[in-house]
């Protein structure tokens, strides 16, 4: 038998096939183990929890004292059970569970910041395309971004003379302003070589404003999507307290009226909570489209 008959039958025998191999072997790094989805969640829930827990310790012994002026936390278990217990009850108009006042208040931040982010990102990315713009402007947008929510609510409340507009207005005007910035500056930052492929394939305004500017600038306007969903949440509980209605903020003003301190101590872990669930749903939409660039 010729060498070329033998390398032939080995070649029969024992054939190539790497895409098998390669196959097999991202086969294998997709399994599923349970004990490292175990231990990477115990890493993530463990240390806060036991922070929380020295949290409580340390408040139940620091409130525990009969001329303490703040409820422990077992005082506030006992007097506000039925908010912690049933968020979703509803025995009237003005007699409704934590979580629909959460909701309620979740609408209107909806509806305000939607608007905040359509017109910041708008308004940045035009910002951004003329460098005498930013040098004019960026001050301007510094000075107000540092106006506290509820002053504006007076000219808020003169202007639309009605409760549900203004508060509206004040999530608007509050949060878009980190929009406008980060926006900004993630187009100005866009590289000089995305700008000579778009004149290359002569996109349009339009075509380069969504194939190019909005890409190229996502982490940055996600960031500033981050900061403003924070400012609207806080926003909208502050003018909240002041205009009325059954949102959660004006539930913290009644329940101060009413020396209901338990009840205001679970409506902050209520808004705490709300407000961490939505910076971590913006972050994840940002990491989704920008391909996990964003920071986190």
């Amino acid at each position: 038998m010729s060498i070329q008959t033998i390398e032939d039958t080995k070649v029969k025998a024992f054939p190539a096939k790497p895409a098998e191999v390669i196959a097999f072997t991202a086969k294998a790094r997709r399994r599923f183990d349970p004990l490292a989805i175990a231990g990477k969640l115990a890493s993530t829930l463990v240390p806060p929890v036991i922070v929380i827990a020295l949290m409580l310790v340390v408040w139940q012994v620091a409130c525990s004292s009969p001329t303490s002026s703040l409820p422990p936390p077992s005082q506030v278990w006992n007097e506000a059970y039925d908010l912690i217990a049933h968020p979703f009850f509803d025995n009237g108009p003005q007699d409704i569970g934590l979580a629909w006042r959460v909701l309620i208040s979740l609408q209107r931040v909806a509806i305000g910041f939607g608007l905040a982010a359509i017109v910041g990102v708008a308004l940045g990315a035009l910002v951004g395309q003329s460098i005498w713009a930013m040098r004019g402007l960026d001050p301007v947008f510094q000075i107000l971004r540092t106006v506290p929510p509820l002053a504006w609510l007076p000219l808020s409340l003169a202007a639309f003379r009605d409760s549900s507009p203004s508060a509206l207005f004040v999530i608007f005007i509050t949060s878009i302003w980190p929009i406008i910035i980060n926006t900004a500056v993630g187009v100005r930052n866009i590289p000089q070589d995305y700008r000579n492929v778009a004149r290359i394939l002569r996109l349009n305004p339009f075509e380069f404003f969504v194939k190019i500017m909005v890409p190229a600038a996502a982490p940055y306007i996600f960031t500033g999507l981050r900061i403003g969903i924070g400012l609207s949440w806080l926003a909208i509980v502050a003018a909240e307290m002041l205009t009325g209605g059954v949102g959660i903020g004006f539930f913290i003003w009644d329940a101060w009226n009413s020396s209901r301190l338990p009840d205001i101590i679970v409506a902050l872990a209520y808004i705490g909570v709300t407000g961490f669930c939505l910076d971590r749903l913006v972050a994840g939409v940002g990491a989704f489209v920008t391909r996990g660039t964003t920071a986190k």
